[in-house]
């Protein structure tokens, strides 16, 4: 796993020994350190696990009434949306 940036951060863990030859065992499948698989490994479960926490998924129905809101011309914005966009507009100068 060649990257640009200077390895300079640590992990440090203790784990069972047969864990570690499942790992090792896995590294060597795929012609991999045992250090870079588990950096490549350990890195695609967290943005995985950053992705599903950020990405609401909808069903059809819901996706379709949320359409529909927005698209509704004689809408009008609640008080606290309205207080929300005033502290914004406040933050942004």
């Amino acid at each position: 796993m060649a990257t640009a940036s200077k390895r300079v951060a640590r992990l440090n863990f203790r784990l069972p020994a047969e864990l570690k030859r499942v790992i090792e065992e896995a590294a060597s499948s795929l012609g991999q350190t045992v250090g870079d698989f588990a950096v490549s490994t350990l890195v695609r479960q967290a943005r995985s696990v950053i992705h599903e926490r950020n990405v609401t998924v909808l069903s059809d129905r819901d996706r379709d009434r949320i359409l529909a809101l927005l698209d509704d011309q004689d809408a009008a914005p609640n008080a606290a949306l309205t207080a929300a966009a005033e502290r914004y507009k406040k933050r942004l100068g």
